[in-house]
Formats: C-alpha cells, structure tokens, sequence
C-alpha cells in the first residue's frame, strides 16, 4: 500500500503550467480563482494545505479492513466480528502515517516557498501536489527524501512501543502491522525510479553531476520504467516462490498477486512518463517571453477619438494603443475587447481612454519576463492587456494574455509531438 505514481509518498506530481487566464480588471477586483473540484472530502488545512481524502479511499480503507481482519483471526480467533472494527483501525491509522509521509513533503516544499496546491489522500497512498520545481539538485533531494524518512521514523516509533506489548495482543498486533506497514511504504518509495521518491532523489543526483536537470529526469523517468516492468513480471513471482500466492483457495492468491502487481505498474509507468512529459514542456516554456510576445504600441492621449487612434497605428504597424498624461506618461491600456466592441461608425466619437484599463503596479511587467515567471505573474495578477516596460522604465509595447495562451498551446503542441 505505497503511494506511487507521483501519487504517494514521492514528492508531488509537480502540477502543469497552466496558461494565464484574461480578466478585465478595468477597475474591478481580480477574477477570484475556481473552487477545487474533484479533491474528495475536504479533512483539514494543516500548515494552510487543504487535505481531501478521496473517494477511492473508502474502497481501499475496505479492502485493509477484510484483509487485516482475516489476519487478526488467525492471531487472535476469540475476537469474532469485532475484528473487523480493530482492522478498520488499523485502516484509518495506516492512512494516518501516509499523512505524516506527505506533511514531511509538504512541511519541507513550503519551508522552500514552494506552493502547495492540496495533499489527496486516494487509492495507492497519498499525493502533496507541488505546484514548482526545486531551484536546486540538493533542495529536490530534500524534499523527496523526507517523506520516506518520516515513514521510517514512524516505524521506529511503533517497534520501540512494540517492545512494552505482548505482540499476541490486540496493541501488540496493531503495532506489529503499522511498523511493517511504515517499513514497506519507505522502502518502495526509495526505490530509484520516477515518480517514486527515490526517482527524484536519483534525478537530483544526475542532476548535480550532469548540471542539467533535463538529463536528470530523462535518466530517472526511464529506470522509472524499468522499475514498472520489475514489478509487472517480478512481484507475482517473489510471492509465488515465497508460498504466499497458494494460501487462497483455486489460486486466488495468484490472481490477486497478478492484478495488484498490473496496478502498480501500471501507475509507475504512467507517473514516469508524465514526469518526462511535464519536463519536456519546461524545457520549452523559456520559448515564452515577454519581449517576444509584445505588441508594438503607439501612444495616445485619453480624449483622442478611437478611430483617430487605431490609424496612427497602422500607419506605424502598431498593435496596440497606450493611454499617455500631458508629460506622456503611460496611465492605461486600450483593451482589445473594447476596440471590437465599438462599430466603425462609432470609432471617432469614441475616445480611446474611455476603453482603457487603469495602470497598476501588477500590470507592467518586465520585459524580461520568461517561462513560469511570466506565467505565475500573470496568474497571480489576471488581465487581458499587459505594459511591458524595459529595466531603464521606458515602454516596450503591449502584452496580450491571448497571446500568450496561443504561444503555450504552440510550446504544448510541439512537446506531444515530440512524444
């Protein structure tokens, strides 16, 4: 029961990019962000991290509770159905370490102002979505080595109170089945492959040596890979030489030693090729720039007619119009969705500051601006037209939000393209 697939225990799938969203913020308060959807039962907001438990959840809380009860049984068979009360325990406490697992990822993400996003508590274990790359190989290294280290922790704690227990007992038993549970959810998770916590902790190395965070990622998506076809064809085969597969009746054993061993691949392999897919698409998110992306502007007073205004800009070969004071310093920009919003006729009656968006601090951007960077300011501060200004202040011209969103579908085009 590890928390796999980038899903658990391992450090976060790191969340896609997401293209900015255009607001008009022409005096109104920004746009607020969409409730979350999809997270399950919302549990608590420890260090501020929404936890959602998710639906698949109670189906595995289930199968513990069958499963360890049967076990429980054959340890302690005058418990009757009241084991399975005891086994539900045991359920909610595992799921309980696999919290602390992803509060160690979680707890270390944020001590690097990393944001994030939720920690989901789902099928195969648990998952702290992370919304950021480390900066640096020793940073990634932390943060996916705590959670693994935590869940050893958490088996130390439970070996040390095991030693004050008869170990036929009903403590005894708990304690006995949480250590070991603590001690598989570490050791799978260290295994060297993304998106298991170990995977990241082999990026961050290759990463280190190389210098390169790409040849890091590629090298640990791919033994991520390898990892999942070990588990495919070795799992059903370790329990089968270790007897475990003939204890159920008609071979059961092996039906389930075989379908367990198909999911958990089946997660391995899909998390290591997300993590090789959201890599290459950084790589191409440089491809991003402001300076790149800008409109040529021609300026304008407020009361100049809007018709007036859009000729000096073609004859210039202008894209976009940019409100200037009498000293013509620039104060607002002419949004797009307000020029097609006026007819032709209406174009000269029209003055272009009428149809522009005050300027605030969040809305000049540097032209300097790239990647995620661009993208995170233009989330955090949502609008439809951006000035874009050099270091020494001066006006570069004018950012488009629907530009930018062309150019990330452009960078996501090439990136599925190139597999």
């Amino acid at each position: 029961m590890a928390d796999t697939g980038g899903n658990g225990g391992g450090e976060a799938p790191r969340q896609e990019p997401r293209p900015p969203r255009g607001g008009d913020r022409g005096g109104r308060p920004p746009v607020k962000r969409p409730r979350e959807r999809g997270g399950g039962i919302l549990m608590g907001r420890p260090f501020g991290v929404p936890v959602y438990v998710a639906p698949s959840w109670f189906l595995v809380a289930a199968l513990i509770t069958w499963v360890f009860g049967g076990q429980l049984d054959r340890v302690l068979p005058d418990l009757g159905t009241a084991r399975y009360v005891i086994a539900l325990f045991f359920a909610v406490a595992f799921y309980a370490s696999v919290l602390v697992h992803e509060l160690a990822h979680t707890v270390a993400a944020l001590r690097f102002r990393l944001p994030v996003r939720r920690i989901q508590l789902q099928f195969f274990g648990g998952v702290s979505e992370i919304e950021k790359e480390s900066e640096t190989p020793g940073r990634e290294f932390v943060l996916a080595f705590v959670g693994p280290l935590l869940s050893l922790v958490l088996a130390g704690v439970f070996y040390v109170a095991l030693l004050g227990v008869e170990a036929r007992t009903i403590p005894g038993v708990l304690l006995v089945g949480l250590m070991l549970s603590n001690l598989i959810v570490a050791a799978f998770n260290l295994l060297p492959g993304l998106p298991l916590d170990g995977g990241r902790m082999l990026r961050a190395v290759i990463w280190k040596l190389s210098g390169d965070p790409m040849t890091g990622t590629v090298a640990a998506a791919w033994t991520g890979r390898a990892l999942a076809v070990a588990v495919l064809i070795g799992l059903p085969l370790a329990t089968h030489a270790g007897g475990l597969g003939d204890q159920e009746v008609g071979g059961l054993g092996s039906v389930t030693d075989a379908l367990l061993a198909a999911i958990l691949a089946a997660i391995i392999w899909t998390g290591a090729g997300n993590s090789l897919r959201m890599a290459r698409l950084r790589a191409r998110l440089p491809e991003l720039s402001a300076r790149a992306l800008t409109r040529r502007a021609v300026p304008v007073s407020a009361e100049t007619p809007l018709s007036e205004g859009l000729r000096r800009a073609n004859e210039s070969g202008a894209r976009a119009l940019v409100v200037v004071d009498g000293q013509g310093t620039p104060t607002g920009v002419v949004r797009e969705t307000g020029i097609v919003s006026v007819p032709d006729h209406r174009r000269p009656w029209v003055a272009a500051g009428t149809l522009a968006q005050d300027l605030t601090d969040d809305l000049r951007i540097s032209a300097e601006l790239a990647g995620e960077e661009l993208l995170d300011h233009l989330r955090a501060a949502p609008a439809t037209e951006y000035l874009v200004v050099e270091e020494t202040g001066e006006v570069y011209g004018v950012l488009s939000t629907a530009d930018v969103e062309r150019a990330f579908v452009a960078a996501m085009g090439k990136q599925h393209a190139h597999g």
